[in-house]
């Protein structure tokens, strides 16, 4: 089983930034699709930016501009630096780890979420 473990999450104020950390277990992570999610209360999961193993990046365009994914393969390292946080950044920030299966689908394995809060 891939173990997903992100950390970086903290307060800040409206302006501030912060860079979440993914780790993902596996020999195969070059392979992985990662995904970054976030959940505010009341709200449904919504994606907020993946990099695929292509390197290819996509982002939801609430944040494009602001927020960048990168990831270091080496490292089974990936993560989401954020750049003029707004309060409506505010949520748990999920990494998510899509990870190819030979029969041609996917298996999803998911982080334990780090809270992201921006307020005065």
């Amino acid at each position: 089983q891939v173990q997903v473990v992100e950390s970086g999450g903290g307060l800040v104020q409206p302006g501030g930034s912060l860079r979440l950390s993914c780790s993902a277990s596996g020999g195969g992570f070059s392979l992985y699709h990662m995904h970054w999610y976030r959940q505010a209360p009341g709200k449904q999961r919504e994606l907020v930016a993946t990099i695929r193993n292509s390197a290819i990046t996509n982002y939801d365009d609430s944040v494009k501009g602001r927020f960048f994914i990168g990831r270091d393969n080496a490292k089974n390292w990936v993560y989401l630096q954020m750049d003029d946080l707004k309060p409506e950044d505010t949520a748990v920030y999920f990494c998510n780890a899509e990870v190819p299966r030979s029969w041609g689908g996917s298996d999803d394995f998911w982080g334990q979420g780090t809270q992201v809060t921006v307020s005065s």
